[in-house]
């Protein structure tokens, strides 16, 4: 488990430039089919068409093409309940990950009533993960992504949050 994190880490720590330059043929082409995205990882095919399907029951559009926030990986509107899940994780092996963690704060817009707000968890987030919440300076902001990390990094990962939209998103 501890060489996934520390692989996943050190993948999404990549810049998007060195990222936009591999992968810039597959842009080119302007969309890529669903389909073939998601055959590319198949150990976690049936998990991420789950999660996503109960995304979509919650109310949740999920889209696979680059977020319009430049660099990211994936990216929640909460005013639009649109989701977005870069092409490029894919390839990276970090699809459900990423899924999870919008998804977590999918829930978090569902337990606020179409505003965003923390889910009050107790868990604890792993050491790894820290930095990747700890540079927001806006408190909230914090708060929201420790959540997000910390479901994202416990071994029930999709339990947890299947777990946590059905209760939130009463599905």
């Amino acid at each position: 488990m501890l060489q996934l994190l520390s692989t996943y880490f050190l993948l999404t720590s990549l810049s998007f430039y060195e990222e936009s330059l591999k992968y810039s043929s597959m842009m080119r082409d302007q969309s890529v089919e669903t389909n073939k995205i998601i055959a590319q990882n198949s150990e976690k095919n049936e998990q991420f068409n789950q999660l996503k399907q109960e995304l979509e029951t919650a109310g949740f559009e999920v889209i696979l093409a680059l977020p319009p926030k430049r660099g990211a990986y994936g990216l929640l509107q909460v005013n639009t309940k649109k989701i977005w899940i870069n092409p490029v994780t894919f390839d990276l092996h970090i699809a459900l990950p990423t899924l999870i963690h919008e998804s977590v704060h999918a829930s978090q817009v569902c337990a606020g009533n179409g505003e965003i707000t923390t889910l009050g968890l107790t868990l604890e987030p792993m050491n790894q993960v820290r930095p990747f919440f700890q540079g927001y300076t806006d408190i909230h902001r914090k708060d929201l992504e420790r959540e997000a990390y910390t479901v994202q990094t416990q071994p029930n990962s999709f339990e947890l949050a299947l777990s946590l939209l059905r209760e939130n998103c009463q599905i």
